[in-house]
């Protein structure tokens, strides 16, 4: 065998480089199903704001951390590429994002703008560390190996998830009340900062710093870079291809992920025991979706992977407006918490095996701007409709209750319509990078 066949073989990372990279999910995942997923949204709509207006504000402030995000992470991005400082700026991003999830203990009944800029911060703290975290992926994966090495990261990250809302399910069921819930936020921030520590102990950064030309600083270069992106755009046709399709379906994804607390509680009145317990459901049988299409990206490709957990996702979300009872609700999110992960799993897989060499970060960079955009439209639209309705329904005469979860029930079309079109899009347009023959040129290693 000769030495550079040797060497296709051999492992781009260390088992305990790759155990950083997967131990970091375990944490990040922690503050999604605690913040985002079971706790703080349920708690911000219902004991600090209240009503429908609670929903709408919700969204509007994931949408607000969301449109930072993309408009920072493209240029971020590319000053990590160039400089050799994707770790560096995980860590800040880290930092921040459990800072201000701490700092959430301090939100009660009435503190709606504390409640907001502390969850903005933290949120958007949490998603541009995604985008360098994602970026890591083609640091440590062969193309072959992304799929099944992006599916173990959300496997473990759902894992963690789970340990987290567990520890926070004992305290509410032991001690109860609003002073746990908050202390919640303070554990979850602990328990990301402790899980996030090996990444940066332990994983090498490969990427090469490069030196400045004359003149230039990494501001100034890193929009030339996008600007240069921009302009080769017909050399990147099926990333760009792929990025549409992904910035309308992650649509649907997000506001089911960002609002699934909120439906449970209002459509069948879940305490925040029960939506905890929901939650944990959810994260377990994610475990399995990210193992499954995992194993299928690295089998069957990734499109074909992507398809199946985007079908399943519609269906899922088409069940939705006819639930009518908690144990169909529960087998609902049992449902979501599969395929949604295999959606979130295999687009990250996607992206790596479309980027070309050197622009890992780059490309994660636009891959996170064009979530993060779509992601400022859906949970907007979704939070709007959802009052504009309910409101609607109370002009009328409805009673007030009946007239929220009218509202909620009806806005959840639109999550289906997001998905249906990205998917659409996905199956016509795009081809599958691990197919013979269709691996783009500048993605090949």
């Amino acid at each position: 065998m000769s030495e550079m066949k040797k060497n296709a073989w051999k492992p781009k990372a260390s088992a305990r480089e790759r155990r950083s990279w997967y131990f970091y999910d375990f944490g990040n995942s922690a503050y999604a199903a605690v913040v985002l997923l079971a706790v703080y949204s349920a708690y911000f709509k219902g004991e600090v704001v209240g009503g429908a207006e609670g929903t709408r504000l919700w969204g509007i402030a994931v949408g607000i951390a969301m449109l930072l995000v993309a408009v920072t992470a493209p240029v971020l991005g590319a000053i990590a590429d160039y400089a050799g400082t994707k770790k560096k700026i995980l860590l800040f991003y880290t930092g921040m994002a459990c800072f201000f999830t701490a700092m959430l203990f301090f939100v009660q009944k009435g503190d709606v703008a504390m409640g907001l800029i502390f969850f903005i911060a933290a949120e958007f703290a949490y998603r541009s560390a995604q985008v360098f975290y994602n970026s890591l992926l083609p640091d440590i994966a062969h193309l072959d190996e992304m799929g099944h090495i992006s599916g173990n990261g959300w496997a473990i990250g759902s894992l963690g998830g789970i340990a987290c809302l567990a520890v926070v399910l004992a305290g509410i069921m032991l001690i109860g009340g609003n002073l746990v819930i908050r202390l919640s936020f303070v554990f979850t921030a602990l328990f990301f900062a402790v899980s996030a520590a090996p990444l940066f102990a332990f994983l090498k950064e490969r990427t090469e710093p490069q030196k400045l030309p004359k003149g230039e600083n990494y501001l100034s270069l890193a929009f030339k870079r996008i600007g240069e992106t921009f302009r080769t755009v017909k050399d990147h046709k099926q990333f760009i291809r792929f990025i549409i399709a992904f910035l309308i379906y992650n649509d649907g994804i997000m506001m089911t992920l960002n609002f699934a607390a909120i439906i449970g509680a209002v459509l069948f009145g879940m305490e925040q025991q029960e939506l905890i317990i929901f939650m944990i459901v959810v994260q377990i049988f994610s475990v399995a979706g990210a193992w499954v299409f995992g194993k299928m990206a690295g089998k069957t490709g990734g499109k074909r992977a992507l398809l199946v957990s985007l079908v399943l996702m519609i269906l899922t979300v088409l069940t939705l407006m006819v639930v009518q009872t908690v144990p169909m609700f529960y087998a609902v999110g049992a449902m979501a918490g599969f395929a949604l992960t295999g959606v979130q799993s295999v687009s990250r897989t996607m992206v790596g095996q479309l980027a070309p060499p050197g622009k890992s970060a780059e490309f994660y960079g636009f891959y996170s701007m064009a979530g993060r955009t779509s992601s400022f439209i859906g949970p907007t639209v979704y939070g709007w409709l959802a009052a504009f309705l309910t409101f609607r329904l109370q002009d009328r005469g409805v009673d007030n209750f009946l007239a929220e979860q009218m509202g909620t029930r009806n806005a959840v079309v639109s999550i289906a319509v997001f998905l249906l079109i990205g998917t659409l899009i996905l199956l016509f347009a795009v081809n599958d990078p691990t197919r013979k023959g269709d691996i783009p040129e500048e993605a090949a290693e």
